[in-house]
């Protein structure tokens, strides 16, 4: 099995503050990490629950994925982020079994993390995240 647990639920948010503050009064959640990731021009707040997150996510600039998600989609879930040991091997085992990959190798995430995305057209109309810690 390649894929070892779920690293994360991404949620697309308009008000990265409003969403924090509902998640707070909803759920006692505390956020665990906060980044803002340059190169896909987002900003992100995690929340752990268990040994995953739910990533709140919002645009930082108009050109990022995440504000063309928010334009013609709304707020809701983006992505799954799904943990592996070794994202190179995750990322050719899906190209192998007819994904379509968004991330021809893999690349800086956050956390320091290395990650690669898979293109909802190639895998059952969910976007996926490969993450490696």
């Amino acid at each position: 099995m390649i894929l070892t647990e779920i690293d994360h639920v991404a949620i697309a948010v308009h008000d990265l503050e409003e969403a924090i503050r509902y998640y707070q009064q909803a759920f006692g959640a505390e956020v665990h990490h906060r980044e803002v990731v340059e190169r896909d021009g987002v900003e992100e707040a995690l929340i752990k629950v268990a040994d995953s997150y739910i990533q709140l996510t919002t645009a930082t600039r108009d050109d990022s994925p995440i504000a063309k998600f928010l334009e013609t989609r709304g707020e809701g879930l983006h992505h799954i982020g799904y943990r592996v040991t070794d994202c190179k091997a995750a990322l050719q085992a899906m190209v192998d079994a007819g994904a379509r990959p968004i991330d021809e190798i893999p690349r800086p995430g956050s956390r320091g993390t290395t990650v690669a995305f898979i293109h909802p057209k190639g895998s059952h109309g969910t976007l996926i995240e490969l993450v490696q810690e």
